[in-house]
């Protein structure tokens, strides 16, 4: 049967056969998906009438561009309940929707205007709110997509695109409780080149990923640690997220030249340490650098940060014949205070100074 979404124009077929709900104590990522997804198609001129349906396959050529060519962009956020357990709230979703579109300027796809990028994603939050978890450290992980679904065979954008979103009702990202992560310096593969598509979220990029990332897990480590394409000198990012070093009394993070993918919560962080009076600083950093902070005793912790991980500590780098431990091994104090005060926000223990939340209904 289908009803309306009368306060943003969003036809709604509910499903007939709902699926059964996972354990939440056995979430994991991005395993298990709601009832339905949002869909909406562009013609080459304009968005489409946007509908919530049954989730289920897509019907697509075998020549669409997405599949031939890669073209495709998404985002990840997630949504959260109040600390009464009631109503919804999403975390920046205004940045997560620019971002989308400037991924998608970049992979020649349609952009989405953020109202519909929103009223997508908060009217298909409120159809399967029930899906959202209850436990300690557990949301509900929003997966918008653009993909061109045109069928052809020549090099060009295509003509035609599916704007989509998703839902998984999700626990930690790393398997097991939260831990120092031990990282792959990799000095062979790079994510990304300067003119490439590294500060774009799309999915050509995380394929390329992919053969690095099984290399580091057969030697022991939970992820790559990517250096710059160009000289193999300057690190960059951690495996997804973005990557901070504090040394000394500065923290330090890589700059936004191209080739970095501007994490959300990357931003919030930085907002955060500026707040609290720690000195921070966007610069290259190169590798020798953190062996030289290790050997003097400077090197006080490493962290990567993500929508997924949230703020990950990092207490092992290794290379060919080496391994850093970054200070004792364990989680550092200010990645402690960036991460909990993150996840207070979210779950609303934490008050909401920057109006980074906003609800769903």
């Amino acid at each position: 049967m289908a009803d309306s979404h009368a306060s943003v124009g969003i036809e709604i077929e509910r499903t007939r056969t709902p699926r059964p709900r996972p354990a939440e104590e056995g979430l994991g990522f991005g395993k298990y998906f709601t009832d339905h997804m949002f869909v909406a198609r562009w013609d080459g001129s304009r968005w489409g009438a946007p509908r919530i349906v049954p989730y289920a396959p897509f019907e697509m050529d075998p020549a669409a561009s997405v599949l031939q060519y890669a073209q495709s962009v998404f985002e990840g956020l997630k949504a959260f309940r109040d600390p009464k357990g009631n109503a919804h709230r999403l975390f920046r979703g205004d940045r997560h929707a620019a971002r989308m579109n400037s991924s998608a300027r970049r992979i020649c796809l349609p952009e989405v205007p953020e109202a519909l990028f929103l009223s997508a994603v908060r009217s298909l939050v409120l159809v399967d709110h029930d899906w959202m978890p209850k436990l300690e450290d557990t949301s509900l992980y929003i997966r918008p997509t653009i993909i061109g679904d045109e069928g052809f065979l020549g090099v060009r954008p295509a003509k035609s695109a599916v704007f989509y979103v998703i839902l998984s009702p999700v626990g930690s990202y790393w398997q097991g409780a939260r831990r120092p992560l031990k990282l792959w310096v990799e000095q062979e593969f790079v994510r990304a080149a300067p003119g490439g598509t590294g500060a774009a979220k799309t999915g050509g990029n995380y394929a390329a990923s992919l053969l690095a990332a099984e290399h580091a897990k057969k030697r022991g480590f939970d992820q790559v640690l990517w250096l710059d394409g160009a000289e193999r000198k300057f690190v960059e990012e951690v495996g997804t997220m973005n990557f901070f070093a504090r040394i000394g009394d500065e923290v330090i993070t890589p700059p936004l030249d191209g080739t970095i993918l501007p994490g959300v919560t990357r931003d919030s962080v930085l907002h955060l340490l500026r707040e609290w009076n720690i000195p921070v600083v966007e610069r290259r950093l190169a590798y020798a650098e953190l062996v030289a902070a290790q050997n003097n005793g400077t090197l006080r912790e490493l962290f990567g940060t993500g929508t997924a991980g949230i703020v990950a500590p990092v207490g092992e780098l290794g290379t060919e014949g080496s391994t850093l431990t970054v200070a004792d091994g364990a989680e550092g104090s200010l990645t402690t205070r960036l991460y909990d005060e993150i996840r207070g926000i979210h779950t609303g223990t934490v008050a909401d100074r920057h109006g980074w939340l906003s609800p769903v209904d």
